[in-house]
């Protein structure tokens, strides 16, 4: 099945685009597309313990199972003032 995953802020930049098209198998979660992602962009790793995730616009845990079509955002945390 066909998901999008959109990368914000500094994960954006280590993948080099905000949004990625992946073919999932049934039953998928979000750690497993994050997993994939990290193969393909090693330096993502480093903010798995921080970063803040939703699908459809709903924050969710990583073991959230994904479903075709559905939209997946990984977030860092952002600072600012």
């Amino acid at each position: 099945m066909r998901v999008t995953v959109r990368l914000f802020a500094r994960l954006r930049d280590l993948a080099g685009s905000g949004e990625v098209i992946r073919e999932v198998p049934p039953g998928a979660t979000a750690r497993e597309v994050w997993n994939d992602l990290v193969l393909e962009w090693p330096g993502l790793r480093e903010y798995e313990k921080t970063m803040s995730v939703a699908v459809n616009t709903e924050y969710a845990r990583m073991t959230a199972e994904v479903h075709e079509g559905d939209e997946i955002a990984f977030m860092p945390p952002v600072s600012g003032g």
